[in-house]
């Protein structure tokens, strides 16, 4: 369509959220993301009002380890409006993975409130695939805490570490 002479332009996407922890859900979200955009910043949201069981410097360094060996990903995180984040690091979208549909109504409702913000950012939703669906963070959380192995729900690094915050 017209594209001849013109440079292509990079797909980036910023995937944000609280990654308290981050999970083999997010992981493969991320990977499979990796097919559709050239880059991705998955970002750790700053929320003042909730404390995490990691801090956010926990969270970014996790998340760091976990995506080392992946050129096309950057960590990071942010603070205020989403759609401001997404306008000063010139992404073209945002990236929410969905579970449910109890995620898809809250996320849906996020969607238009960002619409409503800057109607240029574009919002991606991709369904989490069958076998992680139910890791969530709070029933992974509960069963660290329970002594319970949680291996194919977390990488090793945030399986350790999270087994190191709870059990202390």
């Amino acid at each position: 369509m017209g594209g001849e002479g013109k440079k292509k332009k990079k797909n980036l996407v910023i995937y944000p959220g609280s990654f308290d922890p981050i999970t083999y859900g997010h992981v493969n979200i991320v990977d499979r993301a990796l097919n559709i955009f050239d880059k991705i910043i998955v970002s750790v949201a700053i929320n003042t009002t909730k404390s995490g069981t990691f801090t956010i410097e926990e969270r970014v360094d996790m998340m760091q380890e976990v995506f080392k060996d992946e050129p096309d990903v950057e960590v990071d995180s942010f603070s205020g409006l989403l759609v401001d984040y997404v306008r000063e690091r010139r992404a073209q979208a945002i990236l929410r993975g969905i579970r449910t549909v109890t995620d898809f109504d809250y996320e849906f409702q996020m969607a238009l409130a960002n619409k409503s913000l800057d109607p240029d950012v574009e919002q991606v939703f991709m369904m989490t695939e069958g076998k992680y669906l139910y890791h969530s963070s709070s029933i992974i959380k509960e069963i660290v805490s329970l002594g319970g192995s949680v291996g194919e729900m977390l990488p090793p690094i945030v399986e350790k570490r999270l087994g190191e915050k709870l059990r202390t």
